[in-house]
């Protein structure tokens, strides 16, 4: 086995939420992962912390898998998948945190698979007035964007600062826009300062155009969660 595969080894592990399956370092996780949470305890939670119906032998309590937090079984029932905490099984979850976890699903169904397909784009590095045409795309392990062509990039996912998603087609009154490119700022290891690059979609071909839209979309919804797992 190399090194970058037994970085990137996984384990099997039981938790009171369930089983799943983690990085066997830790630093191998995914960036856009979420820690499970802590349960609240039972004996600070008489009562749905929903509807506020009492606990007792007929009406037991449930903890919610992505929030920790006690329902009852109308509350709380349920299983929705759950990848971000690399739940190997659906989990039960409260009625707000299954519509997130679902909403989720389409980013891991759909569109991580779209970014490491990748799409081409024209780059600028910096100040630079010079662009070079390169495939980018999100490495298997989820955590570089890596950037080919004549030159060769691999961003850590866990370093990128901003991302500034580029339109046009807005108009006052709500129009259509069409995602053209980005401004991405992420720090290189060792350094406090800020690299930027301009990512610029190819104009070539109609296939080219609607690619690269997807892809921004995706990476659109993937910084939305890398905030977010920055956040917990």
């Amino acid at each position: 086995m190399s090194g970058c595969e037994a970085r990137d080894a996984k384990k099997l592990v039981r938790s009171p939420s369930g089983l799943r399956m983690v990085p066997e370092h830790r630093s191998a996780r995914s960036p856009f992962g979420l820690d499970e949470p802590p349960w609240v305890p039972d004996k600070e939670c008489p009562r749905c912390m929903q509807c506020d119906t009492k606990f007792d032998f007929i009406t037991r309590k449930h903890h919610c898998r992505r929030c920790g937090k006690c329902f009852c079984d109308k509350c709380c029932s349920k299983k929705v998948p759950l990848p971000r905490m690399c739940f190997v099984d659906p989990v039960r979850q409260c009625a707000e945190c299954a519509l997130i976890s679902q909403k989720e699903t389409e980013f891991y169904d759909k569109q991580l698979k779209v970014l490491m397909n990748g799409a081409t784009f024209f780059v600028t590095l910096g100040t630079s007035d010079k662009s070079e045409l390169m495939v980018c795309r999100l490495s298997n392990n989820q955590r570089y964007l890596v950037l080919d062509g004549d030159s060769h990039y691999e961003i850590e996912i866990i370093q990128i600062s901003t991302v500034q998603i580029l339109t046009e087609g807005f108009t006052p009154g709500g129009g259509n826009t069409r995602a053209i490119g980005m401004i991405l700022q992420y720090k290189v290891p060792g350094s406090e300062e800020l690299t930027q690059m301009k990512f610029t979609a190819s104009e070539d071909f109609s296939c080219n155009k609607k690619l690269s839209a997807s892809w921004l979309a995706a990476m659109h919804k993937a910084t939305k969660l890398l905030y977010e797992s920055r956040d917990q």
